[in-house]
């Protein structure tokens, strides 16, 4: 019998605030279109099926805390890997990211018989983590607004308000529209579970991360700092 060899990808603190993003992503998507929609029939039926437009408030606010809370907890993971760990900022955007794009492209078009070689995370990873990074804080910008006009307006100009809702709720269309799109074919279509399970087979690794099966089969395995240091 043959053992699959896996690699962890991701730890279990990394799964947990995933699936808590999804989960409010998904909700706030459920409660927030149909009141961007509110005239159309489906917009209504939605409505009425999730007990009326205030519960359908509730719900819609409940969700959007607990997509700030997640954000919160992992700016504190975040913090505590680069601060106390000493791990390097792998999602930050290199030159590599631009070439790596410039040759997938050319491999698509079949301009080119060669894939790119991938690091930890791939440019295509990094796009999408830093647009859930600008969408979010949009969208709890505008949403505070919408949530507090009265407050709002207290101490900035009336023209917030209608400006904030045009901004979330285009922002809100753009966010389904993508997950839809790029992250339903470049995560659920290609059949990557690590986020869910942790793991990636060697083969995974080969084909979308060798930068790092290289360095890992060479045995460069970051190692972590000594106590003084943390």
């Amino acid at each position: 019998m043959t053992t699959v060899r896996r690699y962890l990808r991701f730890v279990v603190t990394d799964r947990l605030l995933h699936l808590t993003l999804l989960v409010s992503f998904t909700m706030l998507a459920l409660t927030g279109l149909p009141q961007k929609y509110a005239n159309e029939r489906w917009g209504i039926l939605m409505i009425q099926a999730m007990g009326g437009i205030e519960q359908v408030r509730v719900f819609h606010h409940t969700f959007a805390v607990m997509l700030i809370l997640v954000s919160i907890a992992h700016a504190v993971q975040l913090g505590y890997r680069v601060y106390v760990q000493r791990t390097s900022l792998s999602m930050l955007p290199t030159l590599k990211d631009v070439t790596d794009f410039v040759d997938s492209l050319k491999y698509n078009l079949g301009l080119s018989k060669q894939s790119p070689n991938y690091p930890r995370f791939n440019f295509m990873e990094k796009l999408e983590y830093w647009a859930v990074v600008w969408g979010t804080i949009l969208m709890t910008l505008t949403g505070y607004i919408l949530w507090n006009p009265i407050l709002i307006t207290r101490f900035f100009p009336g023209e917030w308000v209608p400006a904030a809702k045009i901004a979330h709720g285009m922002e809100a269309v753009l966010a389904v529209l993508s997950i839809l799109t790029w992250h339903f074919y470049f995560v659920h279509i290609r059949f990557n579970k690590s986020i869910f399970n942790g793991y990636l087979t060697e083969e995974q690794m080969e084909e979308e991360h060798s930068i790092e099966l290289e360095r890992r089969l060479a045995g460069e395995v970051r190692k972590p700092p000594a106590p003084d240091v943390r």
